[in-house]
């Protein structure tokens, strides 16, 4: 009784091994039954939902998440002077003073910002007499419109210093959380700055498992870093152009509004509005209309030109998004990220790209409606006619493209189909371990 006992505690495993050989053999002759798939529009109703959740929570936390994100993107910018400087010096040495260099620009931004604001309040006093005269025929032409004089001083009768603190106290608080943002992005520079020393090494191991994941972030630190730095000279080329006219057309303040153009150019779509109304506005109220409309006129044949032509060709493989795609994104990433998401708008889009078109093969078709360069990104040549797909079973072993055309390759090498159970005993008797083959060979 005891050694029956014995016989089956041996045999039952060997039974369950045969079993799974049998299954692993149906599967490599494609007999098995498909394992079960969960619907598409449930997959796609849960993905949705799922994505919805993560968005509403980046959006109440979005103190957090937009200055670290915003520091990201200062150290992706600076990571070149980084690795020019680590071949040269201690790795060390090098990150913190390529985190000295990233705390100088933000100085330089926020100063420079502070500046103008300061330089403008100290100037609108003086023209408190143009603005009367100004009042004074905007309520003129009013009144031909029916609406008197005496409706719009009921108006702004209601207009008490209680009312005026309650619309500054929105103001304080932006202020204030205009320092508070600038204390975590100097914070989320300095622990970036640290952990930048060993990320070559922490990619190069995560691209041995997952190599199109690792090339959709690479991809996404390269478009970042070279959006940066092409809004960034564009930015000053705008800004200096719009002050040779300004001085030209004889609108004071020049430097300050040189300063408006370039910070406002990091805005897309709506920035360049941003940066016109303050200067037109002083100028007509310095000269009248005619410097007015002469400002409007210059601003938007500048910034059309260099914005709308000259830039896109710089900028296109960086951007890699529509103009639509683009605009919406603004008004999206605003929604979450508050106004930092303004400024942080196409790197944001970039990134999500990047996590869920670009790391996967089978969601690079998204790129034929949403990049700026379709051809490019999703892998087909925009000249060629569209690749046939054979389906199984039909003098094909998979999707595969006629001659002189090429599917997108995908990002991960398939693995291995599994052997069959002769096969398998055949490697299990001379010692050979299955999939190792190539391995072992490259390193016998």
């Amino acid at each position: 009784m005891g050694s029956t006992t014995s016989v089956e505690g041996i045999d039952a495993p060997a039974q369950a091994r045969d079993a799974d050989r049998a299954q692993d053999a149906d599967r490599a002759q494609g007999t098995g039954r498909p394992k079960p798939r969960m619907p598409r529009l449930v997959l796609i109703a849960v993905s949705l939902a799922g994505l919805a959740f993560f968005l509403t929570f980046v959006h109440q936390v979005r103190d957090i998440v937009a200055p670290v994100f915003l520091g990201l993107n200062l150290m992706i910018i600076a990571y070149p002077i980084q690795r020019w400087l680590t071949a040269r010096i201690q790795r060390y040495v090098a990150a913190a003073l390529t985190l000295v260099l990233v705390l100088v620009v933000l100085a330089v931004f926020f100063g420079a910002t502070g500046w103008a604001v300061t330089e403008l309040l100290r100037e609108l006093p003086r023209y408190n007499a143009e603005f009367a005269g100004l009042w004074r025929d905007l309520a003129g032409w009013l009144a031909t419109l029916g609406i008197s004089e005496t409706a719009i001083m009921d108006q702004l009768r209601a207009i008490n210093a209680t009312s005026i603190v309650g619309m500054l106290t929105p103001f304080v608080g932006q202020v204030a959380s205009a320092a508070t943002v600038l204390v975590t992005v100097v914070m989320a520079v300095f622990f970036l700055g640290m952990d930048s020393t060993s990320i070559d090494r922490r990619l190069a191991m995560a691209s041995t498992t997952h190599p199109g994941f690792t090339r959709a972030l690479t991809s996404f630190g390269h478009g970042v870093r070279r959006y940066w730095v092409v809004t960034t000279v564009f930015g000053l080329i705008v800004a200096l152009l719009d002050v040779v006219v300004l001085a030209v057309i004889g609108v004071p303040l020049i430097w300050v509004w040189g300063v408006l153009a370039f910070l406002t150019n990091y805005i897309p779509n709506i920035g360049f509005v941003i940066g016109l109304v303050p200067p037109a506005l002083l100028a007509l109220l310095d000269g009248g209309p005619g410097p007015s409309l002469a400002v409007i006129a210059s601003y938007s044949i500048l910034n059309f030109s260099v914005q709308s032509i000259i830039q896109p060709k710089f900028t296109g493989q960086s951007v890699g998004v529509t103009p639509t795609v683009s605009f919406l994104s603004l008004l999206f990433w605003y929604w979450v990220l508050g106004w930092l998401g303004a400024l942080l708008a196409l790197p944001a889009t970039l990134l999500l790209k990047a996590l869920l078109v670009d790391a996967d093969p089978r969601a690079r078709w998204f790129n034929a409606l949403i990049s700026s360069n379709p051809a490019r990104e999703s892998g087909y040549d925009a000249g060629a006619a569209p690749p046939t797909v054979h389906p199984p079973g039909h003098g094909e072993t998979g999707d595969r493209a006629p001659a002189g055309h090429t599917l997108p390759e995908a990002a991960d090498e398939p693995a291995d189909p599994a052997p069959a159970a002769g096969e398998e005993h055949a490697q299990a008797g001379s010692g050979v371990v299955p999939g190792r083959g190539s391995h072992d060979a490259a390193h016998g």
